[in-house]
């Protein structure tokens, strides 16, 4: 992700959210917007409520993504991160700006993720309660954001983690390692759901779904992900590294 110029945080909040906006539901943040896009007709990442470590390594760990809910109560983490609180708590903080193309410095999406100091942001982070699957050898590293809808991230790969929505929704679209997507890496995800998707054939479709809040996506080492935030979105990764 490029580096984009140094704004404060009360600038960046406030940008992506409705003035007066703070339905308890939301959490002050802007639901839908002007780039807003439909969820898939089809979510094809199974979802699992009742999984144990055991089957989480046998069938998805090093296989295939999958969705998480109800392993973790973040409702603290939740109420930290409504509009209101993170600028009572972070506003006078200067936060890093990136744009969601890989290579291009142009600025055509930018969003707050990533390049967290942790000191800074211990108050928050130290309240959140992350999977609790493991891998060996693995340690977790966080990665916090803010986005507004219409913007996320083109296909990339890197290793295994973790992805929680916290507000908003969130579409993944997901290729095995050894299936390169058709995409250009300059363009933005939302631009390759408009031009490029509709023309793929079933057998090149990707697996996707929208991840909503509270849930949580895994998936595996090197697996091709591209991201689109259906609404403004407030996110937490977990990078097994």
């Amino acid at each position: 992700m490029a580096p984009a110029s140094r704004l404060l945080a009360l600038w960046a909040l406030a940008a992506v959210a409705l003035p007066g906006s703070g339905a308890e539901g939301d959490g002050g943040w802007r639901p839908g917007g002007p780039g807003a896009v439909a969820e898939e007709e089809r979510c094809t990442v199974e979802r699992r409520a009742d999984l144990t470590y055991a089957e989480f390594v046998q069938q998805y760990a090093f296989v295939r993504p999958v969705i998480l809910q109800g392993l973790t109560d973040n409702s603290r983490f939740r109420a930290l991160c409504s509009r209101d609180r993170l600028l009572a708590s972070f506003g006078d903080r200067v936060v890093r700006l990136s744009t969601a193309n890989t290579y291009s410095y142009h600025k055509d999406t930018l969003y707050f993720f990533g390049d967290n100091n942790f000191t800074e942001w211990a108050s928050l982070f130290r309240h959140y309660s992350p999977p609790p699957f493991g891998l060996l050898g693995t340690a977790p590293a966080y990665s916090f954001g803010i986005a507004g809808a219409g913007s996320g991230v083109p296909f990339h790969w890197h290793g295994p983690g973790y992805s929680e929505v916290i507000y908003g929704r969130k579409r993944w679209f997901l290729y095995p390692p050894e299936k390169t997507p058709e995409f250009h890496p300059n363009k933005t995800t939302l631009a390759w759901l408009r031009d490029t998707y509709p023309a793929l054939p079933p057998s090149a479709r990707p697996l996707e779904c929208t991840i909503r809040a509270g849930e949580v996506l895994y998936f595996p080492d090197r697996w091709w992900h591209a991201t689109l935030n259906l609404d403004t979105s407030v996110f937490i990764s977990t990078f097994l590294g």
